[in-house]
């Protein structure tokens, strides 16, 4: 548990505050399509109507109707899971993306609920093929934090499938410690973890 909480805290408070999206605009490049949705997010954070406690079941279902838009969670939760993947079925598959949302969304919403506002400055643009990294420079209280966003074009327009903050790639630290909790408890085993873990923010979230 605690090799989770620690990604969760140096990594989660910067994603959603800057990796949430609107639908994807005909024809627009990775940029583009990233840039008008910060100012959404930040709407939905900073609007009185979706303030309080009292409001909060409502703020996270619509910054999340946001991620689900532009993150390609499928594709997230196959290549954070590695060859277990393939040693799933379909029903494992749909319950370990919906642990695994979950999860982001517990984590990242939580912390982003206590930012006030930040901004975001657009340093680059790298795109090969279908793929694509946009690179951001993230300022809040006197902090700039690098993150970029690792984006594909799946037919539909760009998604984000993974977040690199400092370098370091979000999925690579999943990928490493549910490598390791599969090893010594099988599948099962990383199931209850999410559920225990995804059990902890909600307890957390009505103290």
């Amino acid at each position: 548990m605690t090799r989770i909480r620690s990604i969760l805290l140096t990594v989660f408070a910067t994603f959603f505050v800057v990796c949430s999206f609107s639908s994807p605009a005909l024809s627009a490049d990775p940029t583009e399509e990233l840039r008008p949705t910060l100012d959404g997010i930040m709407a939905i954070i900073t609007n009185q109507t979706f303030a309080g406690d009292e409001q909060k079941a409502l703020r996270r279902s619509k910054i999340m109707d946001i991620a689900h838009r532009g993150f390609d969670f499928s594709m997230m939760s196959k290549l954070v899971l590695g060859r277990t993947w393939k040693t799933i079925d379909a029903q494992q598959r749909k319950l370990f993306e919906e642990l695994f949302t979950k999860l982001l969304e517990n984590a990242y919403i939580g912390k982003l609920e206590d930012y006030t506002g930040q901004v975001t400055k657009y340093t680059g643009e790298r795109v090969k093929g279908k793929k694509a990294e946009v690179s951001t420079l993230m300022e809040n209280n006197g902090l700039t934090l690098p993150v970029n966003y690792i984006m594909i074009d799946n037919g539909a327009g760009w998604k984000v499938y993974d977040i690199k903050i400092e370098g370091v790639r979000l999925l690579r630290n999943y990928r490493a410690q549910f490598k390791s909790i599969v090893k010594k408890e099988k599948f099962e085993g990383l199931v209850q973890v999410l559920e225990e873990k995804n059990a902890e923010f909600s307890n957390e979230s009505t103290m």
